[in-house]
């Protein structure tokens, strides 16, 4: 388990800070990739709070780790 996903919790809600904690990427480049489905929904709690599931983003960041894993050759 990487660093970065050893900080997701298990169950619960992360607020984009600690999104872009884990992805290092803009602000407006993680909320363009939600628009474009290419990254998780995100859920509106409030007027001012948007939140993610933590169940989403870390079965993200393994799509990711098995799609980098699947593109190395182990030779």
């Amino acid at each position: 388990m990487s660093q970065n996903q050893s900080s997701i919790p298990t169950y619960g809600f992360l607020r984009l800070p600690q999104i872009l904690a884990i992805f290092p990427i803009s602000k407006s480049a993680w909320w363009e990739g939600c628009r474009t489905g290419r990254y998780p929904k995100p859920i509106k709690l409030a007027p001012r709070t948007t939140v993610w599931r933590a169940e989403d983003i870390a079965a993200f960041v393994n799509q990711l780790g098995s799609q980098n894993d699947q593109g190395v050759s182990h030779e």
